[in-house]
């Protein structure tokens, strides 16, 4: 039954019948592989010609004297166990890339997040490093729109950034929504200022601050209306600039919180003067597969 030429590759058929074997020669037999295997000895019979055909070669002795390997038999026996042993590694350390993260994950943020009361990203960074020890997480703090440039350039994995106008290329899912309120500090003319003498004309003719990064429109009207003498790439800007006692300006309540408490903040007119602003992370469509990424973006869906 030799054959000439060489096997010229392993299909999934060769493995299917190889597994076969397996079992007939570790059951001892047709007859006793048949429950093991679940069909039938005449097919089990077919199934081993079809096997020494495509090897070229008998691997086994069977009739009224019983069943016995071949000695090309024992040594084909022996090679399928490497085969089906080293086929069973590659499926359990695949697996177990899911269940061991390893590699980078890149987060791109926008400034002062951190403060906010229900921490959905780093309660999902806590889950990742959990579920992948050996996972390294950098965090690069940028102004949203160079959180969308480098999500879009591929330097980072993930970022996330206010939502405003949405830039194609990228998918937006939202996060968060926050509070803005308008301030003023210990020096300002308006810190000890009654509300009720607080009116639109006052507010508006003081010195504020404007940022520089996009928002949505109905936001920047809130800003259109103010005396904007000054600008700020980001909240932490804004918040140096409203510390001096020179302007008023927006900032997120969570991020605030600190300094009101100190009595160094104060919101003015919060019930009137606040926007809320949705927050959204953000990925690039059509993006390769990234087991770190996919693991972290399911911690932070499942965060409340």
């Amino acid at each position: 039954m030799s054959r000439r030429d060489p096997l010229a590759q392993v299909s999934d058929f060769d493995i299917r019948l190889l597994r076969i074997f397996r079992s007939v020669v570790e059951c001892g037999g047709f007859s006793a592989a048949e429950n093991v295997l679940g069909i039938g000895r005449s097919a089990i019979s077919q199934q081993m010609s079809d096997l020494e055909q495509r090897l070229g070669l008998r691997l086994c002795q069977r009739g009224r004297a019983g069943f016995s390997l071949t000695e090309e038999g024992r040594e084909v026996y022996q090679s399928s166990l490497q085969l089906l042993g080293a086929l069973e590694n590659f499926r359990t350390e695949v697996n177990g890339l899911h269940q061991h993260l390893r590699g980078e994950l890149n987060i791109g943020l926008t400034d002062n997040l951190v403060t906010l009361p229900h921490m959905r990203i780093t309660h999902a960074l806590a889950q990742l490093k959990e579920r992948g020890p050996d996972v390294r997480i950098n965090i690069r703090m940028n102004a949203p729109s160079q959180v969308e440039q480098g999500v879009l350039d591929g330097s980072l994995h993930v970022g996330v950034v206010p939502q405003a106008s949405a830039l194609s290329g990228l998918e937006y899912q939202p996060l968060y929504s926050e509070r803005s309120l308008l301030y003023c500090a210990v020096g300002h003319p308006l810190f000890y200022a009654d509300d009720a003498t607080l009116d639109d004309q006052r507010l508006n003719s003081q010195e504020a601050i404007a940022p520089t990064f996009r928002l949505p429109g109905d936001i920047q009207a809130h800003y259109q209306a103010l005396n904007c003498s000054a600008s700020a790439s980001d909240r932490e800007g804004m918040a140096f600039l409203i510390l001096t006692g020179r302007y008023i300006g927006y900032l997120p309540d969570h991020y605030a919180d600190t300094w009101v408490q100190q009595g160094r903040l104060r919101a003015l007119k919060p019930r009137q003067r606040f926007y809320d602003l949705g927050l959204s992370w953000v990925t690039r469509k059509g993006r390769r597969p990234h087991l770190v990424l996919e693991s972290f973006l399911e911690q932070l869906a499942s965060t409340r």
